[in-house]
């Protein structure tokens, strides 16, 4: 494989990059792995133009379905970006009844050059190893014009536009639902989803969208994908605050689970209140060490024996209209194995699922009224070096053709109130929603 190298370009903000990057090359197949300017959200990628792409769809037994776990171990030396849906478990699992979606189950596309965003110490540069393309990026960015000018604002879309697939009356009877299986011994905590969904607003691209969604509410771990090819006329918009799943080249690996939330407020007072009301919640608190023990035990497939640990229990993390609590599992990979060894391992997630993993996973095939698709799942990074990482699709909104569907959901457990729960669920996607208008 060749070494990729580094060009040095004038400094743009990713927002300006993104407009004119598309205006001259398209966005079908446009990356931009986002970040907020935190200690985890320093550094963005942005690409457009794939060299290389595969799409999968379908599940086990279906004619021309892929294992797309197998495409991803097949894939060539190089830097790739995609989406992985929440039913691609249907190839980990197959014994557990799984949704389809309409969106592709893996879409993941390889990229050189693509440019890298320092946005701390405002760097630019171009990398890859195609030389004459990393060339022809360089020539265009240095010849940029000061006069461009951006396109003119499109109308939003109204809140009332948009149409639930579940009422709130409706997701509170889930949470009882979940709370009698709890009581019974079926389960130990569930997460449960829900959608609702919208005509794809004319004259708007997923770019645009993507831009109000970022300014009202950046997020470390946030993205947009653009899919091309097979995946035409679909796209993930996501302002993501959390690491999947995080391996480096050495294998040393991290996870970063959220469980917990509060709404902000624009009251200084009032929002030191809910935040300490969260850090001292005995619910949110039991929630999220029931999920850190489920990735302890999902890392314990793939990792060193010994060198699973937990270097931070239930942190505090405030993002632009929530707080979280937030731990942090930390491992190291086996020999002989691959981080797609990893991702298998720990598919779906532990935090978007619950406890037990495989019999809450059934229990939500039962009681959500929609599938899952990317929502839930992952954007995936495999950079030049072997360093793999990936966030869980939350707070994320899907182009599936001309419709644009928002997700949302909330961990339960013994203790948890359906009428809170169903507020909670409201906390976590209006901030998406009033973005958009």
């Amino acid at each position: 494989m060749n070494t990729p190298t580094r060009l040095a370009t004038p400094w743009h903000t990713p927002e300006s990059v993104a407009r004119r990057l598309t205006a001259e090359w398209g966005e079908n197949g446009l990356i931009w792995l986002d970040g907020d300017n935190s200690a985890f959200g320093r550094w963005v990628t942005m690409a457009v133009d794939p060299l290389e792409q595969h799409c999968c769809r379908g599940h086990p037994g279906e004619a021309g379905a892929r294992n797309p776990f197998t495409v991803l171990r097949q894939l060539t030396p190089g830097h790739w970006c995609g989406w992985l849906s929440y039913e691609a478990a249907a190839w980990t699992e197959a014994g557990n009844p799984w949704s389809k979606d309409a969106m592709a189950m893996l879409w993941i596309a390889r990229h050189d050059p693509v440019l890298k965003f320092d946005l701390r110490d405002q760097q630019l540069w171009i990398e890859g190893t195609n030389r004459n393309r990393m060339q022809e990026m360089q020539d265009w960015l240095n010849a940029w014009s000061a006069n461009s000018t951006d396109p003119i604002p499109q109308p939003g879309i109204p809140l009332e536009q948009w149409h639930w697939h579940s009422s709130r009356e409706a997701y509170s009877n889930g949470v009882q639902r979940i709370r009698d299986l709890i009581a019974a011994g079926d389960l130990f905590q569930a997460n449960l989803t829900a959608c609702c969904s919208t005509a794809w607003p004319p004259k708007q691209s997923p770019l645009d969208l993507f831009l109000r969604l970022r300014r009202h509410a950046p997020a470390p771990f946030a993205g947009l994908l653009i899919g091309s090819g097979e995946a035409m006329h679909e796209a993930v918009l996501s302002t993501s605050p959390e690491r999947f799943l995080l391996m480096e080249p050495n294998g040393r690996i991290q996870t970063r689970p959220i469980k917990g939330t509060r709404p902000r407020d624009n009251d200084p007072a009032r929002d030191a209140d809910l935040a300490a009301e969260l850090v001292c919640s005995p619910k949110d608190r039991a929630e999220n060490v029931m999920i850190v023990d489920l990735l302890r035990n999902d890392l314990g497939r793939v990792c060193r024996p010994g060198s699973i640990h937990v270097p931070q229990l239930l942190g505090l993390e405030s993002y632009a209209a929530v707080h979280h609590l937030t731990s942090v599992v930390e491992g190291e990979l086996r020999k002989g194995l691959t981080w797609v060894d990893l991702l298998q391992a720990c598919w779906p997630g532990g935090s978007i699922t619950g406890a037990p993993k495989l019999r809450a996973c059934q229990r939500l095939h039962d009681l959500e009224p929609t599938s899952r698709g990317p929502y839930c799942g992952s954007l995936i990074q495999l950079d030049w070096t072997g360093r793999f990482d990936s966030n869980i699709l939350i707070r994320s909104l899907l182009r599936v053709g001309n419709t644009l569907r928002a997700h949302a959901g909330c961990g339960i457990v013994a203790d948890s109130d359906p009428i809170n729960e169903a507020e909670e669920f409201g906390w976590k996607l209006q901030p998406l929603l009033n973005a958009l208008q």
